[in-house]
């Protein structure tokens, strides 16, 4: 697939108010500071298009970015950041939870796993969420280009023997760099492929 435009269209912080076009919509997700934005802005090849900082919490609504006027890149809020106030941080889960399970053109979520770290407590709670909710997922490790490969691949492998604790069979999992374009057109081909489906 060829990404010939990106635009961002609208935030929102409730998922009735979201774009009413029937576009299929991929969603991505994942602990604060993943490094979501700079995998967005990867994927479209457009510096700056999902806004990156270094200081997590940065995304705080549902952000539909439009591309090739065809489908959707929705950059929702990461999860885990500690230094909201509880209210916040309950807000934030009430609208993750409601744009995930309510949203009938969400047809994939990306969920963004840090492959430099071990296995994490709510990586897995929240996996384990899309998939009792029967949310289609694809799990994606980023950034490993900033880790030993060794380590890289222990920490996968470690992640992927939690998940089978609880699951028969595995999502798809993409290992992806935003730095060296790694992994960008095997996400691509799932989007493609989902598109064509529909």
């Amino acid at each position: 697939m060829q990404i010939k435009s990106a635009e961002f269209i609208v935030s929102n912080s409730n998922y009735t108010k979201c774009p009413s076009d029937g576009r299929p919509e991929y969603a991505f997700i994942g602990r604060s500071n993943v490094g979501k934005s700079s995998l967005i802005n990867m994927l479209t090849g457009i510096s700056g298009l999902a806004k990156t900082s270094g200081k997590p919490g940065k995304t705080q609504l549902i952000n539909h970015f439009l591309v090739n006027k065809e489908w959707y890149i929705v950059d929702l809020p990461g999860y885990g950041y500690a230094k909201i106030s509880k209210s916040a941080r309950e807000a934030w889960q009430r609208m993750i939870t409601n744009y995930l399970l309510k949203r009938e053109t969400l047809v994939n979520v990306f969920l963004l796993i840090d492959s430099r770290i071990e296995p994490r407590e709510n990586d897995l709670e929240f996996a384990n969420f899309l998939g009792s909710n029967g949310v289609p997922m694809t799990i994606v490790f980023t950034k490993t280009d900033k880790e030993n490969q060794r380590i890289v691949s222990a920490n996968v492998q470690a992640f992927r023997n939690r998940m089978l604790q609880d699951w028969e069979s595995l999502p798809q999992m993409i290992l992806t760099s935003s730095v060296s374009g790694h992994g960008r057109e095997q996400l691509l081909d799932i989007i493609e492929k989902t598109n064509n489906s529909l």
